[in-house]
């Protein structure tokens, strides 16, 4: 099997990218079908047989499943992450106008 019967890393980014309000039904309905054929497909396929591209698809989706059956996403933790800095930074700032 090879990558060009997988789903491309770009069409996975944009689909999360778009908000789902923005989608139709049929929009949202064949996401959720191709991506599904996809983790299939990445499932059965060798990983020799993968590109560099597709084996860091597969790992993070990997992790974005199993961040969400934990209850939290890998878009959760990028927030998370996020937030931590932000606070750090501003931390810093304050501490700095302060002396």
């Amino acid at each position: 099997m090879s990558d060009n019967l997988r789903k491309g890393l770009g069409d996975q980014v944009s689909e999360k990218a778009t908000p789902q309000s923005q989608k139709s039904y049929t929009q949202v309905a064949g996401e959720n079908l191709s991506g599904a054929a996809d983790k299939v497909a990445g499932a059965v396929q060798p990983e020799g047989d993968k590109s560099t591209t597709q084996k860091l698809g597969d790992s993070t989706r990997s992790g974005a499943d199993k961040g969400q059956n934990q209850g939290s996403g890998l878009l959760d933790q990028a927030k998370e992450g996020l937030n931590n800095a932000a606070n750090t930074i501003s931390g810093k700032t304050s501490d700095a106008s302060k002396q």
